[in-house]
C-alpha cells in the first residue's frame, strides 16, 4: 500500500513528512519520496528505493520547509527504481505530485502527451498526471483550472497532492474514489 502526506503550515514539512511516513511503514512499501520548497522557494525533490532511512540520508533538512509531500510507493506500473519512486514532475520540473491509485487510460493520454513534446522520465502512471496538468496550464489562467480539466480526462482511481512553482503558498490535493484526509490546525 501506498502512503501519501502532504504539508502546508508554519513548521517544518520535511520533519513532519519524514515522521508522518514512518508512521505509515507498517502498510509496506519499496520507495519513497518527497518534494518540497526550500528557503529560495524553489521545489527540491529528493527519492530512494527501500526504507525511509534512505530517504532521510538523501535529504538535506532545510531550516524551513513550509510546504512539502512525501510518497511510499508499492509498485504498479514500472520497477522499483528512483525514476519510478514518487513524486513525478512535469517537463520543467514546476510541477510536483504524488498519486494514490490506478490511472486506467495513462497509455493513450502519454501517448497523446508524447506527440505535443512531452518527455517522461519514469513508466508511471502518476508522471502521466503532471503532464497533463502542465498541458492544460497552458491555456489555463489558474492552476485550479488547469487541474480540473487534466483530472476531467483521466480514468481510474486516484487521490493526489501536488505542489506548483507558480503557486508557492498552496498545497493541491484532489480524490476520485481513492480516500483523501484533510487536517486543519490552528493558524
Amino acid at each position: 500500500m501506498c502512503g501519501i502526506v502532504g504539508y502546508i503550515g508554519k513548521r517544518n514539512g520535511v520533519e513532519i513528512g519524514l515522521d508522518a511516513l514512518r508512521h505509515l511503514e507498517y502498510r509496506g512499501y519499496d520507495s519513497a519520496g518527497a518534494a518540497f520548497f526550500n528557503e529560495k522557494k524553489h521545489i527540491k525533490a529528493v527519492k530512494a528505493v527501500g526504507r525511509i532511512d534512505n530517504l532521510e540520508a538523501k535529504l538535506q533538512i532545510p531550516k524551513t520547509a513550509p510546504l512539502a509531500i512525501f510518497h511510499t510507493r508499492w509498485a504498479t506500473h514500472g520497477n522499483v527504481t528512483e525514476a519510478n519512486a514518487h513524486p513525478h514532475s512535469d517537463c520543467k520540473g514546476n510541477i510536483w505530485l504524488a498519486h494514490n491509485g490506478i490511472i486506467e487510460n495513462y497509455r493513450e493520454l502519454k501517448q497523446m502527451l508524447t506527440r505535443k513534446g512531452h518527455q517522461f522520465q519514469s513508466e508511471t502512471d502518476t508522471e502521466v498526471i503532471a503532464h497533463l496538468i502542465e498541458e492544460e496550464k497552458r491555456s489555463a489562467i489558474r492552476s485550479e483550472e488547469a487541474i480540473r480539466l487534466a483530472l476531467q480526462k483521466l480514468r481510474g482511481t486516484y487521490g493526489i497532492v501536488m505542489l506548483d512553482a507558480a503557486e508557492p503558498d498552496k498545497l493541491f490535493a484532489a480524490r476520485n474514489f481513492s480516500p483523501l484526509l484533510l487536517g486543519c490546525g490552528g493558524g
